[in-house]
């Protein structure tokens, strides 16, 4: 026999009037049964338990049991209890159900997101899919330990919740590693923690914006920022994009008074490449002399294959223009939920007390996990070995493209990040690239789902970092039949 599982305490509707508490007992038991509320192999009170916890006689709960044995929806053994057995429900009659009103309202104004409009969602990871890490690489026994022994002792962390900015041990770590490796000039007090870029972009489109404020949008850029600011009805400004990054010059042409601007300098999105110092200064001085923001997305900057570190664009900020964000989803692993914004001191309280009103508790356990991690250097020997396979399989990715796309596509030669991009010629267009690639069993990402007013770049998003060198050529070869 298979062991039972023990079931939760029964909620159980009232009795009317006129049934007998042996009928309701046996009908809401068989209910449940039916409606799956007592799953198969859910163990039952025994009768003298169960008729003293809804205060019953035991006679009625023996009554009722043995009717259901009877019937099939129960198994009693001497010895072993009672529990319950898989019973097929019988199929409802087809009822005419009216949705209510506010669904209907919901459902007729509800906007899908502009970018993935037309776009289908495929289950599993399949080459060459953007954002996807080395999940496989990750350090995950380590992880476990700290995360069993935080468990164990959670008081070490839960005393430490009252701080509304997040755990601040942690919020200690991030500051000393992103003086280090960003040149980022803050304390712990600048930061607050929260769920991932994307909240983090979301809380700063609502802080610093209201309907109708321009602010300068990299074209083409990243989804996300525009998800966040067309949610707040903000009035993007496409600003275009060149080797060089942003043009700040064709900003200032476009429109001088932007309240703000959003820039991913170290690796732009999408198209790859890194803000020149030139353009920096440039955006810093608009920034300052127009009483503006400029929200930096440091969202990949760890993984540069070639050349020195690249810094931030907030270490040369000397207005306190500058919003640093960034999260752990590329450096670790996507499902955690822990991301950070670099405020400048006099910001810091409106934003955590925006924070407060949507979310009044902070993801402490989570949190107190990374921090060993950080703190005891696991996270940069991670990182260090990412790097070298990141540049492993980017290499393998650009190889295999001259061997299978010659004339098809062609690979940027930017190294650094987990996707890369490469330029149709073959006369298609980003969409019906994607499309074709999509039906031999390829993920790409058509580029013009990044831009604005940009007319489409022809171009394809190409993720390499979730997928080894087999997958890789093998993915190749069937995107090179999808691009013939």
């Amino acid at each position: 026999m298979p062991k039972a599982i023990s079931s939760f305490e029964l909620t159980l509707k009232s009795r009317s009037h006129n049934q007998t508490l042996t009928n309701w007992l046996y009908g809401e038991l068989r209910s449940a049964i039916l409606d799956g509320r007592l799953a198969p192999g859910a163990r039952l009170p025994a009768s003298r338990d169960f008729a003293s916890q809804y205060e019953l006689s035991r006679g009625t709960v023996v009554s009722v049991l043995e009717r259901l044995q009877a019937e099939g929806y129960v198994t009693s053994r001497v010895g072993f209890g009672t529990w319950v057995n898989r019973v097929e429900a019988p199929r409802p009659a087809r009822q005419a159900t009216r949705v209510p009103a506010y669904i209907r309202r919901v459902i007729a104004t509800n906007k899908r997101p502009q970018p993935w409009i037309d776009q289908a969602f495929v289950e599993g990871i399949r080459p060459f899919r953007i954002g996807a890490p080395a999940i496989n690489e990750f350090p995950s026994e380590i992880w476990g330990r700290i995360a069993a022994d935080r468990a164990r002792n959670f008081r070490s962390w839960l005393k430490k919740e009252a701080d509304r900015r997040g755990y601040q041990p942690l919020r200690d770590a991030i500051a000393e590693y992103l003086r280090t490796s960003r040149g980022v000039r803050c304390t712990a007090e600048q930061i607050v923690l929260v769920s991932g870029i994307q909240q983090a972009l979301d809380l700063l489109a609502r802080l610093l914006l209201k309907k109708g404020d321009p602010i300068w949008m990299e074209d083409p850029g990243y989804f996300g920022a525009r998800i966040a600011f067309d949610n707040v009805g903000a009035r993007m400004i496409p600003v275009p994009v060149n080797d060089e990054g942003l043009s700040v010059s064709a900003g200032t042409k476009i429109c001088p008074d932007a309240k703000g601007a959003y820039v991913t300098p170290a690796h732009q999105f999408p198209l790859g490449v890194m803000m020149s110092l030139e353009r920096r200064m440039a955006l810093l001085s608009w920034a300052a002399r127009a009483g503006a923001f400029v929200i930096e997305d440091d969202y990949d900057s760890e993984y540069r294959f070639e050349g020195p570190p690249v810094p931030a664009l907030q270490s040369l900020d000397n207005h306190s223009s500058v919003i640093f964000i960034g999260s752990f989803s590329k450096t670790l692993f996507p499902a955690l939920r822990v991301g950070y914004v670099v405020l400048p001191a006099p910001l810091v309280d409106p934003f955590v007390a925006l924070r407060y009103r949507t979310d009044f508790r902070n993801s402490s356990f989570d949190q107190a996990v990374l921090c060993d991690f950080v703190v005891d250097g696991h996270l940069a020997r991670h990182l260090r070995r990412m790097r070298i396979l990141y540049a492993e399989r980017l290499e393998t990715l650009m190889e295999g493209a001259k061997q299978h796309l010659g004339g098809l596509l062609e690979i940027s030669n930017v190294r650094a990040g987990l996707y890369t991009i490469g330029y149709l010629k073959n006369g298609m267009t980003s969409r019906q690239a994607e499309k074709l690639a999509a039906a031999q069993g390829v993920e790409v990402l058509a580029v013009d789902r990044c831009t604005l007013r940009r007319p489409d770049p022809n171009a394809l998003l190409l993720g390499f970092s979730g997928f080894d060198e087999l997958a890789i050529r093998q993915g190749l070869i069937r995107l090179a039949k999808a691009l013939s």
